[in-house]
């Protein structure tokens, strides 16, 4: 089988690959991440998951990349990790009662052949009217200053909403589990993998 390699510094990431059962590496890419001026929220993703890859590509020239990013939107913004207490209060108090759409993109790069196959899984959160003593107890409880527009989907984040609409909730913490198999099988990977 051909080597996989995770570009990704997000444990959250590799913990939901270990969960098809394959022998992978992780590199963690280094790459600026901000976004260009008018980019729209599916280029962002797509250019940051496309990069990622083909970065860690270059150090693994036969192997499987798979890499991922996302970001969220609202009202033609990207939101992206809010790093900070301060940030996050601010994008929670701006997602209060309203709903964002998360994008999250994902590239399984054939280094070898130097081509990028692309999917993306989006999906509507919609929060529910969130008062500050409930935004700051979130924030002291999960700490998402990582987490794209303080969502924390695999732990508290979805106690702050109304409903998500998407085909895909590990496409939430991430990584798209549907898309990844589908694209790791039209690789010749059995995913998960074969006993």
């Amino acid at each position: 089988m051909r080597s996989l390699v995770l570009g990704s510094s997000s444990p959250y990431r590799r913990e939901l690959l270990e969960r098809l059962r394959l022998d992978f590496a992780v590199d963690p890419p280094e790459i600026d991440e901000t976004p260009r001026a008018g980019e729209t929220a599916p280029a962002y993703v797509r250019r940051l998951a496309i990069a990622k890859a083909r970065e860690v590509g270059a150090r693994h020239p036969d192997a499987l990349v798979i890499s991922s990013d996302q970001c969220a939107e609202l009202d033609g913004e990207l939101l992206g990790k809010p790093l900070t207490h301060e940030r996050a209060r601010a994008q929670l108090r701006r997602l209060s009662g309203r709903a964002a759409v998360f994008r999250t993109g994902l590239c399984l790069l054939d280094a070898a052949a130097g081509r990028p196959q692309y999917r993306e899984a989006a999906h509507t959160v919609e929060y529910r009217e969130l008062d500050a003593r409930e935004i700051e107890d979130y924030l002291r409880r999960e700490r998402p200053y990582h987490c794209t527009a303080s969502f924390r989907s695999e732990g508290l984040g979805p106690s702050l909403t109304r409903r998500i609409e998407g085909g895909d909730p590990s496409a939430l913490i991430g990584l798209p589990m549907l898309l990844l198999a589908e694209l790791l099988r039209e690789a010749g990977v059995a995913a998960p993998a074969a006993a």
